[in-house]
């Protein structure tokens, strides 16, 4: 029989897998972005997007361009596809940690 505590620590760990599966993607994108649009790279600081000085209101502009899908009418297709890679991998891993969120939620209120 499989227990509360040990559903949450299995979706915890799986969390934490999604999160750095996006960090992976997020990194791909910003390699094949400075080849396919180096403006946008420019743009948001992507020679210094995941080092300490790296400024987050650059890399707040990046999530909005890749969650309004700012990237549609981009002419190459192996950027379009890491771009909606990036998307969906955020998207799910947003939802897995609201989950892990509201699992502990209720760990704590059981008595």
């Amino acid at each position: 029989m499989m227990t509360i505590t040990a559903l949450f620590t299995a979706t915890c760990i799986l969390c934490a897998i999604n999160i750095v599966r996006y960090f992976s993607a997020l990194r791909s994108l910003l390699a094949v972005m400075q080849t396919c649009d180096p403006k946008l790279y420019q743009q948001v600081d992507g020679a210094g997007f995941f080092t300490p000085r790296g400024r987050p209101a650059m890399q707040l502009q990046l999530a909005r361009y890749l969650y309004e899908r700012g990237y549609r009418g981009h002419h190459e297709y192996t950027f379009i596809f890491h771009c909606e890679r990036v998307r969906r991998q955020f998207m799910f891993t947003s939802a897995l940690c609201a989950v892990v969120v509201i699992g502990l939620a209720g760990l704590l209120m059981l008595p």
